[in-house]
């Protein structure tokens, strides 16, 4: 145990539950960990003494050589339909330290990811090597600057110790920070091996840390359903409108909270394709960029199934009112979807054939091979310099575009803005997040990873810093796949 406080202000909520649902664990130390990224914004918000966790006695937190006071260690428990396919899971490579309480009395969970064999390893050795470590900061780092509901990273340490995959590779171990860690596959582990009050234990526990108001309603499991229904619908909105893919939305890698884990394979689009898949695991495209809200549906509804139990005592009734509760989700996703793409194009009010107009503009990009990103951001500017702009196709759409534009009151000046405010300069494009893992992983060249995060922390400024990372791939350059990392 850490002598130093540094800030920590640890609970342990999750271990007053039954305690089928975690493993306590042993630390697995490592050999002689190495700071090598750290995240003062964070550890600020949190109410962390920055300086201290940056010495010896932090970093062997981050390492899982020590824990704070008041830290119980657990790995937690779920299963999960990977690819369609349900099977038990858990923490298999992840220790969760505790819940700091922050100043404002947040509550946060504090996990360490490539702590060591757990339980839950499935024959494993519970590590992570650096690049993928690295890669969840970057990646999880840029989706909270763009405004997308996401855990975070607070620090990589290098172990020391190497991590045999395809070759021999540099272990490293993330400390990652989320609202919780409570999956939709929590809730299937509590149905299938579970009893039914661990189920209602599990439920109340989720209700009062994440939705506390809906407590007293009539039926408050009804009431988490739907809840976690409308989260799901704007944050899988909020993807689609920036390009982003996830990559493995299997249901144990998706949270009552509404926030974005599990960094694997994911990566933002470059050229706008609905198809675009970029996980090498994912042959037949279930994951594909187009399929991400129809597959949100669907993992609901495996978390609507769980529920079952607690929503009426007469299961066909249960089934009727869980249909009645998912079957919302196209609703809710495509109101914050066509808001979204409403401010991307500077509209403030709604005119029924806004959505004909936004998906015009998208069957072009698919059509020129538009990059995606680039295409709002050359909108947004006003500078048309794409194959896409040069066509007939497309004035007739500007046309449309300008005409809609006239009939609302707000100037074009306050509708730059709102664009502004809504495309993004930058994105981590799979080139510049490559570039950045391989100078660091092949060389311990640093610098280019962290002018990396220092452009994706303002992915709104439009500054001129950023032109050279908002330039898509040259085709040599373009990375079609990316791997988990396990």
């Amino acid at each position: 145990m850490t002598h130093e406080n540094a800030g920590w202000n640890l609970e342990n909520s999750f271990t007053q539950l039954p305690e089928t649902f975690y493993s306590k664990i042993e630390l697995n130390p490592v050999r002689s960990p190495e700071l090598l990224i750290f995240n003062h914004y964070l550890a600020k918000e949190l109410g962390l003494d920055a300086q201290a966790l940056q010495k010896e006695m932090g970093v062997r937190v981050f390492a899982g050589n020590e824990i704070p006071e008041n830290s119980v260690p657990i790995a937690q428990a779920y299963a999960g339909h990977q690819f369609g396919h349900f099977t038990m899971l858990g923490d298999g490579r992840a220790l969760l330290i505790g819940e700091q309480i922050t100043p404002s009395g947040k509550r946060y969970d504090i996990q360490l990811k490539g702590s060591g064999r757990t339980p839950y390893s499935r024959g494993g050795d519970g590590r992570a090597s650096l690049g993928p470590m690295l890669r969840e900061y970057i990646i999880s780092e840029a989706m909270h600057a763009l405004g997308i509901p996401t855990s975070r990273s607070l620090a990589v340490v290098t172990t020391g110790e190497s991590v045999i995959r395809e070759t021999e590779l540099p272990g490293a171990i993330l400390t990652r920070v989320a609202s919780s860690h409570l999956r939709f596959g929590t809730f299937e582990y509590a149905r299938k091996w579970g009893s039914e009050e661990e189920l209602k234990a599990l439920a109340d526990y989720a209700i009062k840390r994440h939705y506390p108001d809906i407590q007293s309603n009539e039926n408050p499991y009804l009431s988490l359903l739907q809840e976690v229904t409308k989260r799901q619908a704007e944050l899988v909105a909020k993807w689609q409108l920036v390009g982003f893919i996830h990559g493995v939305m299997n249901t144990d890698n998706m949270t009552i909270s509404g926030e974005t884990i599990d960094y694997g394979p994911c990566a933002f689009m470059d050229e706008y394709d609905p198809e675009t898949v970029f996980s090498s695991i994912d042959m037949n495209g279930r994951y594909a960029y187009r399929n991400q809200p129809p597959i949100t549906n669907w993992n609901l509804a495996r978390f609507a199934e769980a529920l079952l139990p607690l929503l009426h005592e007469d299961s066909d009734q249960a089934v009727e009112i869980a249909e009645g509760a998912i079957t919302k989700f196209p609703e809710y996703y495509n109101h914050h979807w066509i808001a979204g793409m409403r401010a991307k194009l500077g509209l403030f009010n709604e005119e029924k054939e806004d959505e004909t107009l936004v998906k015009g503009l998208l069957e072009l990009m698919e059509k020129y091979s538009a990059d995606f990103t680039n295409t709002f951001r050359a909108l947004t500017l006003e500078k048309y310099e794409e194959d896409l702009f040069d066509s007939a196709d497309f004035n007739k759409w500007q046309e449309q575009w300008q005409a809609r534009l006239d009939r609302q009151e707000e100037s074009k000046e306050t509708s730059q803005q709102l664009m502004r405010d809504h495309n993004p300069a930058v994105i981590p494009r799979n080139h510049r997040v490559e570039e950045a893992l391989e100078a660091a992983v092949e060389n311990e060249d640093y610098s280019v990873l962290e002018r990396l995060l220092d452009v994706l922390e303002r992915p709104y400024e439009y500054s001129l810093d950023q032109e050279k990372y908002a330039a898509p791939p040259e085709p040599s350059d373009r990375v079609y796949q990316t791997f988990c990392g396990t």
